[in-house]
């Protein structure tokens, strides 16, 4: 069973940091994926707005869900680099959204972005693009 088919049939406990951070998969189509995610008190900064790497570790779940609907079963992925920019901060009690989007397969490397919104707004929050490398792995074939 491949890293989709477990998250299909198990939802949140396929993932233990989806279970950490409370994520749900929303929807997963060919190409794109939706996670969302309340904010709690314990992802906060100092200055008691979410923590930055939160937005960027939601948005890379995302975009890591749509890469995997395009990948052939023996395939998986290691991120290469990943870059975030942020335009609003969240509060405790938010929900967010993040999508990701496949922008550019190719057969040794991806590319995606991940946008993190307010749960059914239109406002970006943080926008990330990363590169990830795709790699055969004999063991799930």
């Amino acid at each position: 069973m491949n890293y989709l088919d477990r998250i299909k049939a198990s939802g949140r406990d396929a993932n233990p940091f989806f279970r950490l951070m409370g994520i749900d998969v929303v929807s997963l189509t060919a190409g794109r994926a939706i996670v969302r995610m309340k904010v709690r008190e314990d992802m906060l900064n100092g200055e008691h707005f979410l923590q930055g790497g939160m937005f960027t570790a939601l948005a890379d779940e995302a975009m890591v869900l749509a890469i995997y609907s395009v990948l052939e079963n023996n395939q998986t992925l290691a991120t290469i680099s990943e870059s975030t920019s942020f335009m609003h901060g969240a509060r405790p009690g938010t929900v967010l959204s993040a999508e990701g989007a496949v922008i550019k397969k190719g057969r040794r490397i991806a590319f995606a972005e991940g946008i993190v919104r307010v749960d059914g707004e239109e406002d970006i929050l943080s926008r990330t693009g990363a590169a990830f490398a795709i790699t055969s792995n004999a063991a799930s074939s």
